[in-house]
């Protein structure tokens, strides 16, 4: 498949379009960025390690019946996805207080929920993507109500199964942040990534941080880290 001309630059990506409509090819960076972009730097290998560990999430969440936006993994850094329209909503799966969770509700880090939570931003960068709730989602029209009962239901259904599986490997799913997208057809799928950029994760015996807190508050083995969460995921 070819690559064309680059339709986008994100702060982790670079998105191109390809010779095939419905396919985009999607190239991961090394650059960094925290506290909506306020904070910049660099992770080395870092493209590498999240399009390889998010390809490995996507294709075992197919398996178990939760449909992706993965087409095809090209090189460490490269993968073809299906073009999608994105559902401007961030989804936000919690299953222990830490972050802005913690902050915002003045609770320590680290209590674990009976129930997951889940909460919706609207994904805009001029705003700082605010906290959102449904009714507000349809109010805006950026979702209908039968969007929000899919994507709810699919987000469950992946924190379930990363849940399990991240346990296997010794490590706390915290949380982590989704996002959806609309296929040509009108089908929601899980799009974006799944990795140390978009999870929280801690060593379940030592609590050691092992994704982009590291970098966001300044802890230090930032790469160590991410290496870690690749050699347990991908074995």
């Amino acid at each position: 498949m070819e690559k064309r001309e680059m339709l986008y630059e994100g702060k982790a990506k670079k998105v191109y379009a390809t010779d095939n409509a419905d396919v985009l090819l999607v190239d991961y960076k090394d650059d960094a960025t925290a506290f909506n972009g306020l904070k910049k730097g660099t992770i080395t290998g870092k493209g590498a390690i999240n399009n390889r560990v998010t390809n490995f999430m996507m294709q075992m969440l197919e398996k178990e019946g939760v449909p992706t936006h993965f087409v095809k993994e090209l090189s460490e850094r490269e993968t073809l996805v299906k073009r999608v329209s994105i559902v401007p909503l961030e989804v936000i799966i919690r299953n222990i207080s830490a972050g802005s969770f913690a902050k915002r509700y003045g609770v320590e880090e680290g209590i674990v929920f009976n129930e997951p939570t889940i909460e919706f931003s609207y994904k805009n960068d001029d705003l700082g993507d605010p906290l959102i709730n449904s009714y507000h989602a349809l109010a805006l029209g950026i979702a209908t109500k039968e969007d929000i009962a899919t994507i709810t239901l699919l987000a469950f259904k992946v924190n379930q199964v990363m849940k399990e599986f991240f346990k296997n490997v010794g490590v706390d799913l915290v949380d982590f942040k989704l996002e959806f997208g609309k296929t040509s057809d009108g089908t929601i799928v899980l799009a974006d990534e799944i990795s140390p950029d978009t999870c929280r994760f801690w060593d379940s015996k030592t609590h050691e941080k092992l994704d982009k807190d590291r970098f966001r508050r300044d802890l230090g083995n930032v790469e160590d880290a991410y290496q870690e969460m690749m050699k347990r995921i991908l074995g």
